[in-house]
C-alpha cells in the first residue's frame, strides 16, 4: 500500500517547526532529507527514521519500510511538532560526518 497524499502532507506540516526539509517521491513512498542527509521516510502511511545513538532516547519502536530494508524508527506520536523536532534533529546528529 502506498503512502497517502494526505498523509504526506500532514507529515510535512508536522515538520514545520524545521528549514530545510526536503521530501523526494520514490516509487509511491517519499524519502525525507533534513539539510541535505536522509534522515527517514515515509512508508506506508508510517513515518520512519534511521537508527542512530543520539535518537535511542526516544524509545521508539523497530520496524522495516519495507521487504528487505534495514530495521529503522517507527515514530508512532506525530502529533508533537516539538517532540518530532527533537527526533529529526538527533537523527540529523547522529547522521552527519
Amino acid at each position: 500500500m502506498a503512502t497517502t497524499k494526505k498523509y504526506k502532507d500532514f507529515v510535512l506540516k508536522q515538520l514545520g517547526l524545521l528549514d530545510d526539509i526536503i521530501c523526494k517521491p520514490m516509487m509511491g513512498e517519499y524519502l525525507l532529507y533534513y539539510r541535505g542527509i536522509l534522515f527517514g521516510g515515509i512508508y506506508d502511511n508510517r513515518l520512519l527514521v534511521k537508527i542512530v545513538e543520539r535518537n535511542k532516547k526516544y524509545d521508539m519502536k523497530e520496524d522495516i519500510p519495507y521487504d528487505g530494508a534495514k530495521p529503522m524508527y517507527l515514530v508512532d506520536d506525530i502529533d508533537s511538532q516539538e517532540t518530532l523536532k527533537g527526533i529529526v534533529l538527533a537523527t540529523y546528529e547522529g547522521l552527519k560526518k
